[in-house]
């Protein structure tokens, strides 16, 4: 017993020294591509920053631990911050959260939706009629990201067959089983490359640039961009250069949390790039000059500000 506790605990905890500061970082579950980034994270942490960090893999987005204090740090995306801290979005009615804090931007969230690679299915416009993943009760915004992808190719809810599923990585799980038809991702991530394994290769399907169709994906997640993504050994589904939608990882805190510690936090991870691509290949994304830019309706965490200041990263 005492092994297999050790094992499932290893992978999500980096110990420096049991006098170091401790820090809880909630990403979503295990396979996920902020668990993955969690995971670097933690280990630039506990190697350069000298703090004790362990990750905390969740069903859910863990903004409310980090709003209560459960933990110091959260990983999602720049929309989800933003509505999660004003009480908007698919937090609506449930007020704003006056001590959450933003920490930085991190790397693009390069999403899409993966068919198999067999699949006849060519174009996001195509999964009409199609069964796909729904509700996500344990991580809504996984829904509203799926929709927007919808709304690109001019569908909604209503033109495709909802199949419920809790979270990301059950959904990935359902894909791969022949439940649903379609499996959207992060790239990068290790759902995407054991579902490529699992059913004999996938490919992404590309989102329409057309300014109008941009603009009803921008409506469901605002901060959202289109970027172009070239193949590579690394991505799974990519053969020629693709248009993906893409928005910013972005790392909150709570007021409440020492000042020195965000500081180290953010100062380890804008001078430890490549500690960080090593550890997760995709931050070779990573840009340190805009670890500063600024989250909409998010106050800087005073931790933050100080580093950013000091390195010219805030005019």
């Amino acid at each position: 017993m005492f092994r297999v506790i050790a094992a499932l605990v290893a992978p999500i905890c980096f110990a420096a020294s049991a006098q170091a500061q401790t820090v809880g970082i909630v990403t979503t579950p295990a396979g996920s591509f902020s668990n993955s980034a969690g995971q670097a994270i933690a280990k630039v942490l506990v190697d350069k920053a000298k703090l004790r960090a362990v990750v905390q893999a969740q069903a859910s987005t863990g903004f409310d631990e980090v709003e209560t204090g459960a933990a110091d740090f959260n990983l999602t995306n720049s929309f989800d911050g933003t509505f999660y801290t004003t009480g908007t979005g698919e937090y609506q009615g449930q007020g704003a959260k006056p001590t959450m804090r933003y920490a930085g931007a991190l790397i693009p969230y390069r999403v899409a939706m993966h068919v198999r690679a067999d699949s006849p299915i060519r174009t996001i416009a195509d999964l009409k009629g199609k069964r796909v993943s729904s509700e996500f009760n344990a991580q809504k915004t996984i829904a509203r990201i799926i929709e927007a992808h919808l709304a690109n190719a001019g569908l909604t809810w209503k033109d495709v067959n909802g199949v419920p599923s809790p979270n990301v990585v059950r959904q990935a799980e359902d894909f791969m089983s022949g439940k649903v038809d379609v499996m959207f991702f992060a790239l990068g991530s290790a759902a995407i490359k054991q579902a490529n394994a699992a059913v004999g290769g996938v490919r992404v399907l590309e989102v329409d640039t057309a300014p109008e169709a941009i603009k009803r994906a921008q409506a469901l997640i605002p901060g959202a961009y289109v970027i172009q993504v070239a193949p590579h050994p690394s991505i799974e589904g990519v053969s020629k250069p693709t248009n993906l939608i893409a928005f910013d990882m972005v790392l909150m805190t709570n007021a409440k949390v020492k000042d020195d510690v965000v500081y180290r936090t953010v100062k380890a991870l804008h001078d430890n790039k490549q500690d960080l691509v090593a550890t997760f290949p995709p931050f070779a994304l990573f840009q340190p000059q805009n670890l500063g830019k600024p989250l909409q309706d998010v106050r800087f965490h005073p931790g933050a500000e100080k580093f950013f200041k000091e390195a010219g990263l805030l005019k």
